[in-house]
């Protein structure tokens, strides 16, 4: 047995030997953006008093032009003064950044109707809004960026040679130029009866009874986006005065200028409160399939009464086609507070990527107890996971369930996933996998 061991190994280890030949090192393979582009820029002022709401879109937002590959965006809620707002003094429900495209010569336009992270607008003579690549039904989250709490912790950096592909002028049409917008939904909870109530946005401490059109709620409709729309105010404690104050959403971009070596990617949405309806007699499920995303669903109160097999964990999963595959270069998922972790599986019940929060436990910008904080990414090696096209994947949220309900709750997941990888980062793939046997050989 020792000799045929021997054996094995001689081969493999004349195999490397041979890759080692023909193939340049590994750290060639990974060529540095040397030239990554860096800007900080401030949203529009607006102002929040105790309880009040801002959720509104800032259209033509500062943002870098030109043919480019974006490499990350945050942002973060500050003051006049440049100081970090702590979440438990404005709680930022979250922040999206979506792209569209104007016509020229034109005044800016306003979207028909939104409802926080679901966008209702269909495209005009004017207006063209550019969602990203799926996979909900059109316009229902089609950010480009987006998250919530746990901005400051979350890591949103594009590994290189990787980058999303914007501005190129040969996908924007005649007559038209690209453009951003940006939705900032910002609840401020100095002083209010129920905190976590606020920004779960129960309609009963908002008083509403109707959506932002007038239409009447549901009687079963308890609380989530619906309720705490642009300047609702939620339930301050009695005699609690508190002055208004200027606000910014402070956001940072980093991008380099295209080119041949910059590999893009496209950028997945999956929501698991997402329902598939597919037209009988239909060959292709993941192309023809109607997607109904909801983004938030609620999570029942644990007791005695209606205990599960999960014990006192809400699980919620969904299964839906992937309509094209590739290879998955980044994923993060976006849960409130309650969630404790996301995963999303592959068909043969692989580990895509599992995103996990982190809860503040202090009371400074960042570390807000209570509060989810940040959440963990995958950076896969580029390679190592693929999503086949027409996939059938399985998304799974978890929340802790607690002694009270939570409302409007989400659980979605965000994935960039590039359709082809260069050649060399292919051979440096193969090499890592015929590295990772010699353990299997010698053991």
């Amino acid at each position: 047995m020792r000799l045929v061991s021997l054996s094995r190994a001689y081969v493999f280890l004349s195999a490397i030997s041979l890759l080692l030949l023909v193939t340049p090192l590994s750290h060639a393979l990974w060529k540095k953006e040397s030239n990554i582009k860096e800007a900080v820029f401030l949203s529009p002022k607006f102002e929040l008093g105790p309880g009040s709401v801002e959720n509104k879109y800032y259209y033509d937002m500062d943002f870098p032009r030109g043919h480019i590959g974006l490499k990350s965006f945050t942002g973060e809620v500050v003051d006049e003064e440049g100081n970090s707002v702590p979440l438990h003094e404005t709680y930022l429900h979250h922040w999206a950044v979506l792209r569209y495209y104007q016509r020229k010569g034109t005044e800016v336009v306003t979207l028909s109707s939104n409802d926080g992270h679901r966008v209702h607008s269909e495209s005009g003579p004017d207006y063209i809004l550019v969602s990203n690549s799926g996979i909900c039904q059109e316009h229902s989250v089609p950010q480009y960026f987006g998250i919530g709490s746990e901005t400051r912790g979350t890591a949103t950096d594009i590994p290189d040679p990787f980058g999303i592909e914007v501005g190129n002028s040969a996908q924007i049409p005649d007559g038209f130029e690209e453009k951003w917008l940006l939705n900032v939904h910002a609840i401020d909870t100095r002083g209010v009866e129920d905190r976590l109530g606020c920004t779960e946005c129960k309609c009963d401490l908002y008083n509403i009874t109707v959506d932002k059109h007038g239409r009447p709620l549901t009687p079963d409709y308890l609380g989530g986006l619906l309720c705490c729309y642009h300047k609702t105010q939620c339930r301050v404690k009695e005699g609690f005065e508190g002055p208004r104050r200027s606000l910014y959403l402070r956001y940072t971009v980093k991008w380099v200028d295209w080119s041949e070596s910059v590999v893009p990617v496209k950028i997945y949405v999956i929501d698991v409160t997402d329902t598939l309806q597919v037209p009988n007699g239909s060959n292709s499920k993941a192309l023809s399939a109607k997607h109904n995303c909801k983004v938030e669903y609620d999570v029942e109160s644990c007791s005695n009464n209606n205990e599960d097999s999960n014990g006192c964990i809400d699980v919620k999963r969904t299964s839906l086609p992937m309509p094209r595959g590739g290879y998955v270069i980044y994923g993060v998922a976006h849960q409130h507070a309650g969630g404790i972790g996301s995963t999303l599986y592959g068909q043969d019940g692989r580990v895509i990527c599992s995103s996990m929060p982190s809860y503040g436990s202090g009371s400074e910008a960042g570390n807000e107890e209570g509060y989810i904080v940040g959440m963990s990414t995958c950076y896969p090696r580029p390679g190592s996971i693929k999503i086949i096209d027409g996939e059938t994947v399985t998304l799974e949220s978890n929340y802790s369930r607690s002694s009270r309900t939570h409302i409007g709750v989400m659980g979605l997941f965000y994935l960039l996933v590039a359709e082809q990888l260069p050649d060399q980062l292919l051979k440096h793939s193969s090499q890592a996998s015929l590295f990772s046997n010699i353990d299997n050989i010698f053991y």
